[in-house]
C-alpha cells in the first residue's frame, strides 16, 4: 500500500509559470483594493468591476503553463498515493497532470449561480452582466470571496487527517481556514515546508525540514529525494 502524500500549496507555486498574487503587493491585486474584487460587497457594489477582473485572470490561464514543481509533483503520483489541496484558483495542477485536487478557495474556469453556491459550471471564455443560470439568476466567478464560508474544508481536513507525510509549498500559511489544516496531521508526521522565504521554525512543528527555495527548484529535488529514500 502506498504511503499518503497530502501537498498544500499556494500562490508561490503560480507565481513562477507567471501568475501574479495579491500579498505580495500590500494587499493590492492589479491595481485593486482586495475587498473590491474579492468580496461580495465588493460584488454587490460594482459587479462589472468585478467580472471583469476575473474575465482578464480567467484569459491570462490560457498564456500560463505548468511549471516544473507542477510536473514533479506528478511524477510523485508513480510511488505515493498523493493529494494535492490547493489554495490556488488555476488549472495549473490538472494540466501538468495531478490526479488528485481540491481547490479551497475555488476554481477560475468554474462559474455559479448567486443564487445557490452548489450550482456551479464550467467556463472558460469572459462573464457578464446578463449572464444567467437555468433558473435565471446571475452567475459569478465559483471563487470563494473573503468573509464567505470554505465549503471544501471539510474534506480538505478529512484528506490530511490520513497523510503520512505533509508538504507545503508556496504559501505563507497565514490565510485561515487553511493554515489550520497543518494541526489536523498525526503527531509526527513529516512535514517539510519549501518557501524562498520561509515564516516557520522548526521549534514550531515537530519533524519539520525547512526547504528555503523557490517551487520551480526546490520540489524536484524533494521529490526526487523522497522517491530515493522510500522503506
Amino acid at each position: 500500500m502506498k504511503q499518503k502524500i497530502v501537498v498544500l500549496t499556494g500562490a508561490g507555486v503560480s507565481a513562477e509559470s507567471g501568475i501574479k498574487t495579491f500579498r505580495d503587493a500590500g494587499g493590492l491585486w492589479e491595481g485593486h483594493d482586495v475587498m473590491e474584487v474579492a468580496s461580495p460587497q465588493g460584488f454587490a457594489k460594482n459587479p462589472e468591476l468585478v467580472l471583469e477582473f476575473y474575465n482578464q485572470r480567467r484569459r491570462q490561464l490560457f498564456e500560463v503553463k505548468p511549471n516544473a514543481a507542477h510536473k514533479a509533483l506528478v511524477r510523485l503520483e508513480t510511488y505515493f498515493d498523493v493529494a494535492v489541496i490547493t489554495q490556488n484558483v488555476d488549472d495549473l495542477h490538472e494540466r501538468a497532470g495531478s490526479s488528485k485536487v481540491l481547490h479551497l478557495h475555488g476554481e477560475l474556469l468554474k462559474v455559479r449561480s448567486v443564487a445557490d453556491e452548489k450550482n456551479s459550471i464550467p467556463w472558460t471564455t469572459d462573464l457578464s452582466l446578463g449572464d444567467l443560470c437555468e433558473n435565471g439568476h446571475q452567475l459569478r466567478p465559483d471563487i470563494v470571496w473573503f468573509g464567505e464560508q470554505v465549503p471544501m474544508l471539510e474534506r480538505a481536513v478529512e484528506i490530511t487527517e490520513l497523510a503520512d507525510i505533509l508538504i507545503i509549498i508556496g504559501t505563507s500559511m497565514q490565510v485561515y481556514p487553511a493554515a489550520g489544516l497543518i494541526n489536523f496531521i498525526a503527531p509526527g508526521t513529516p512535514i517539510y515546508f519549501v518557501d524562498p522565504r520561509p515564516n516557520v521554525f522548526d521549534s514550531e512543528y515537530g519533524n519539520l525540514t525547512i526547504i528555503q527555495n523557490t517551487a520551480a527548484n526546490g520540489i524536484p529535488t524533494l521529490v526526487a529525494d523522497l522517491i530515493d529514500t522510500m522503506p
